[in-house]
């Protein structure tokens, strides 16, 4: 498939922020979208300054009454028509995506099929959103869910559809309004979604504000005018987001790093469909995923079996440009991610890891500009920092266990407990180790398996809270209590 251009694809030569339901005319100071892999300029992008955060939070504020007092199936009806509109434009959608951050346009499509799920998902479960209630001595008692109010939300660059609606459809689903700012490396798509969002949300029910996370972002965390927090992204960044949250009281949900293990046990039994399981787990995202299973745990008795088939498979998989449909992997987000991710590769040689496979840029037809780098394999040991730190790219740590008490210790020695995955036929011996591991999310046998419903967040410095599930509009809520008497009592200070 030929690379799509920009007008093809009906992009603005500028885009402002969404506020109060209208697209604001771009500031003076803006910046350019560029596809990563070919250099092209897509569009210019306002950078959001702390008067545009101020502007949204006000129509997310002025929105947030009438919205709230909707019903429940007024709010299901118009996220339902919400992922409906998506999903009629999912395909333009995905293009730009895979333009804008350089994945491949398969991903990207399926990005899309799991946003709209979101939104369909979130539509129905706030239906059956209760509260709660109980007789007492007298009366009766009431606990009542209710939206917090305005929520500022922060979203990275690797997968903005999904982050998008990760964010918004729980929030809007609760009654809540929102003021959301997306990665200055990923924003276009975000702000076509904008569109979709402001002919069928009521003005300032979604407000999309782009810029720096040095100015829009740090003023949007700041704002006394909003209610709760959410962000996605590294650690280091959410932990000042958790401590504006916390410097003025409101909640926070908080999604973050990872570095997860993968287990395999000695009785698998179709060592090429592990193979084929574990770098879909490492490589989804050329590796840009905070949930990869970056760390591999294999068992000394396939150890021989399966590397060489993992290395074997690894360097046959085809790197392409993003609309290239024979590419299995396509190109890092930008420079700066690509230096990174061959800085941490000349780390792990320097720790002396094993280089196994790949660790080396390649140059891509016609997409000269952009850094695609080779499926990287490393046989490591846990405590190297290629093993412990997130990389962020296409590099996986293969590392020998024979000893369970021992690869459990190991899977859990990291500051990180986003994900992990483990592949055996023991039913007693998969979950047994499941509540052993210090995970959020625990898959087995099917790395990555997301259904909708299922909670995902992390322990430890994998971040706070859930999302993707029922809880997540427990997060966007908060419960008032109301007791019913149903006649007055006796004066606590009569005859005083």
């Amino acid at each position: 498939m030929i690379t799509p251009a920009p007008d093809r694809l009906g992009l603005d030569e500028v885009y402002g922020a969404l506020v109060g339901g209208q697209f604001r005319p771009a500031g003076p100071d803006t910046f350019d979208a560029v596809a990563p892999a070919t250099g092209a300029h897509l569009a210019k992008i306002s950078r959001g300054t702390a008067e545009d955060i101020d502007a949204a939070v006000a129509a997310a504020r002025a929105a947030f009454p009438d919205w709230k007092a909707l019903s429940y199936e007024e709010r299901s009806a118009l996220l339902v028509r919400f992922a409906d509109a998506l999903t009629e434009d999912a395909e333009r959608l995905a293009a730009i995506d895979a333009l804008d951050i350089g994945r491949r346009l398969f991903e990207t499509r399926l990005d899309y099929r799991l946003a709209a799920s979101q939104y369909r998902y979130f539509a129905g479960a706030v239906l059956t959103h209760e509260g709660m209630g109980r007789p007492m001595p007298g009366g009766y008692l009431v606990a009542k869910r209710e939206p917090h109010g305005v929520c500022g939300q922060i979203i990275p660059w690797n997968v903005p559809a999904i982050m998008t609606s990760f964010k918004l459809a729980p929030a809007l689903a609760a009654g809540n309004t929102v003021v959301l700012k997306p990665d200055e490396n990923a924003s276009l798509s975000t702000l076509e979604v904008a569109k979709i969002a402001a002919g069928i949300f009521p003005p300032g029910v979604v407000n999309i504000v782009p810029g720096t996370g040095e100015e829009a972002g740090a003023a949007l965390t700041a704002h006394p005018g909003v209610d709760k927090l959410a962000f996605t992204g590294s650690t280091e960044v959410g932990r000042l987001v958790g401590r504006a949250a916390a410097e003025r009281l409101v909640p926070a949900t908080l999604e973050l790093g990872g570095k997860s293990p993968n287990i395999v046990f000695p009785d698998i039994d179709d060592i090429d469909a592990v193979v084929d399981n574990v770098l879909f787990g490492a490589l989804w995202h050329n590796g840009q995923a905070c949930f990869g299973g970056t760390r591999l745990f294999v068992h000394d008795t396939v150890y021989d079996r399966l590397v060489p088939r993992l290395v074997e498979q690894a360097e046959s998989l085809t790197i392409g440009g993003p609309f290239d449909e024979t590419a299995r992997l396509t190109c890092l987000v930008s420079e700066k991610q690509g230096r990174r991710v061959l800085e941490y590769i000349e780390i792990g040689k320097t720790e002396g890891a094993k280089l196994l496979s790949g660790g080396e840029r390649v140059t891509v037809a016609g997409n000269e500009h952009g850094w695609f780098i080779e499926p990287t394999l490393f046989e490591a040991t846990n405590d190297m920092r290629i093993a412990q730190e997130e990389i962020f790219g296409p590099v996986l740590c293969v590392i020998r266990w024979s000893d369970i008490d021992e690869v459990v210790r190991q899977a859990n020695d990291t500051e990180y407990g986003l994900a992990a995955g483990l592949y055996t036929r023991d039913l007693k011996n998969a979950l047994e180790t499941a509540d052993r591991l210090d995970a959020g999310s625990v898959w087995i046998n099917s790395y990555a398996n997301l259904v909708p419903g299922m909670p995902f967040g992390g322990y430890k410095n994998s971040g706070i809270g859930r999302e993707y599930s029922h809880e997540a509009l427990n997060m966007y809520s908060q419960l008032k209590a109301i007791t019913v008497q149903y006649e007055v009592g006796e004066p606590w200070f009569a005859g005083a």
